[in-house]
């Protein structure tokens, strides 16, 4: 009996070993024979980025925002700032705050909605108050629709990785979105569809500077 369980369980190990060589095997195939294949798809179905978005998140050190001459920034945010945010807010939360933010929805009270649907699908982009860089282009792999609707759940403008210039902004380890500059833009708060950075209008408002 106790011959015919051992031979039992051999012939369950056998059968368990087999079975996992031909998944294996599967595995590298469809991996060998259609890499080229997978490549030209997901080729095809990405939308035209601009230079300096990417899919991959590009962490920076404390050392971005230390102080400066205008609190974590070099100079002031630009006079005349886009989308009718009011200067003084603008200011205080590129260059004096770490963790505090616009208030909740404030971007509906401005013409950040109506700018993104007159583009009717062309990224819109968003510069940096202080230095004109580029920060953000939106929407990208999604409609416009879909980026002011996610917005308004979270009350603040949402931008997923491929819509983040990476040239220009850097994300702290605790979260904390910046540019390379110094200015405080926002969090990286994710949600079940990955990486969302929250971020404060008021703080990507600016206009775009010859030569930067």
């Amino acid at each position: 009996m106790k011959f015919y369980q051992s031979f039992l369980c051999l012939v369950a190990v056998q059968r368990s070993f087999a079975l996992i060589q031909q998944k294996a095997s599967r595995r590298a195939f469809f991996q060998a024979s259609s890499s080229a294949a997978l490549a030209a798809v997901i080729s095809a179905a990405q939308p035209s980025l601009a230079k300096g978005n990417s899919n991959a998140i590009v962490y920076g050190d404390e050392s971005i925002m230390s102080p400066k001459s205008h609190g974590t920034t070099d100079q002031k945010v630009q006079a005349d700032l886009l989308y009718q945010v009011p200067n003084q807010l603008a200011d205080r939360i590129s260059s004096y705050t770490r963790h505090l933010a616009e208030p909740a929805g404030f971007f509906q009270q401005t013409n950040f909605e109506e700018t993104v649907l007159q583009a009717k699908g062309t990224p819109v982009t968003f510069y940096d108050s202080v230095t004109g860089k580029a920060l953000f282009q939106a929407p990208i792999g999604r409609s416009p629709e879909d980026f002011i609707r996610e917005s308004r759940v979270h009350g603040w403008p949402s931008f997923r990785e491929q819509e983040v210039v990476w040239d220009n902004v850097r994300v702290l380890r605790n979260g904390e979105t910046v540019s390379v500059d110094g200015t405080h833009l926002g969090h990286n708060l994710p949600d079940r569809s990955g990486n969302r950075f929250c971020i404060d209008l008021v703080s990507i408002a600016g206009r775009p500077v010859n030569g930067v």
